[in-house]
């Protein structure tokens, strides 16, 4: 039910913290993973392909730049799932407060998070789309079964608790940008549903990578379960969500976020 032999796996983003994580997750199933990335090679890429050898490659992508995507696309035999993981999360730290608040935020910094996180997702799916129906016996229509889950955010239902992020500021494009995001994910998941595509997001919340025991212990104050997730804990929703184990479950946001959202 959970199997991924045989399926290849399209990541974007994939050579960030939590896209080694998603890779990770598929490889450990059966799955053969395409890791892109404007940055293609970290450490944790060169980890994976020392234990999966032929079974991952990485490659540049820039999901902004539809010709980009397209050459990747074409490069692949075929495409069964698409991770929509790529992102930009400004920094919030401080000397950016002002440039970050609402008021002062201008507009290239707007499109600039809105165009990789919202636009690369529809740009990504687009082209992956048509590769799916391009590979089935029939025209517009896959197969054997597609697979699109976009990487979303608990931003996507909430607002940005500011008080967390000290004199810092959580500018407003991010959680903008995941909620389109959810919202293509529900257009897309009836829109393709009669062509054998499933559409699904996950909307993760609170990773710990490093932050300072400052910021850790305001933000564990914001979760029922009182901590952050920890980096390998999506995991399992990610084989969920990209597995014949949700064959029935399309247009849904699956939150996994510590109670977060419901508090």
């Amino acid at each position: 039910m959970f199997d991924l032999t045989g399926k290849t796996v399209l990541i974007t983003g994939g050579c960030g913290l939590l896209g080694i994580k998603h890779a990770e997750a598929i490889l450990e199933f059966g799955g053969k993973v395409v890791l892109t990335d404007v940055i293609p090679d970290t450490s944790g890429v060169t980890k994976l392909k020392e234990k999966y050898k032929k079974n991952i490659s990485s490659v540049y992508m820039d999901v902004t730049d539809k010709s980009s995507i397209e050459h990747v696309v074409n490069m692949c035999d075929k495409i069964d799932v698409l991770i929509n993981n790529a992102a930009l999360d400004p920094k919030v730290e401080n000397g950016l407060e002002w440039k970050n608040r609402f008021e002062h935020l201008d507009l290239d910094s707007w499109n600039q998070t809105i165009e990789v996180i919202l636009n690369g997702t529809f740009l990504c799916s687009q082209v992956v789309v048509n590769k799916m129906l391009s590979t089935g016996l029939e025209s517009e229509y896959c197969r054997d079964g597609g697979v699109i889950l976009n990487i979303a955010s608990d931003l996507s239902i909430i607002s940005p608790d500011q008080r967390i992020y000290g004199e810092g500021v959580k500018p407003a494009s991010y959680g903008v940008a995941k909620a389109g995001v959810v919202n293509l994910t529900k257009y897309l998941s009836t829109y393709l549903a009669k062509k054998n595509i499933r559409v699904n997001s996950l909307s993760p919340a609170g990773v710990y990578n490093n932050q300072s025991d400052e910021f850790v212990s305001k933000f564990r104050d914001l979760i029922p379960m009182d901590r952050m997730a920890k980096p390998d804990e999506y995991k399992g929703a990610v084989v969920f969500m990209c597995s014949d184990a949700s064959s029935f479950m399309t247009g849904h946001n699956l939150v996994v976020d510590g109670g977060r959202t419901i508090w």
